[in-house]
């Protein structure tokens, strides 16, 4: 399975998230490093995404 890379630029990327899910909270998209897990499983409740598909996405953007 991938692994989500999160590279600098994370205020960019959170703004593009926000963007395709205007729903997302600033505390839903709190990333600490280690944290995929719990930071996807957020991304996961609220956008009924796979976690595949989401960290494709985030990788993608």
């Amino acid at each position: 399975m991938d692994k989500l890379e999160v590279k600098g630029g994370w205020n960019e990327l959170k703004g593009k998230i926000k963007q395709a899910y205007g729903d997302l909270t600033d505390d839903d998209l709190k990333h600490e490093e280690g944290k995929d897990d719990e930071f996807l499983g957020r991304l996961q409740q609220k956008t009924g995404k796979a976690r595949e598909d989401l960290v494709n996405w985030i990788n993608s953007l």
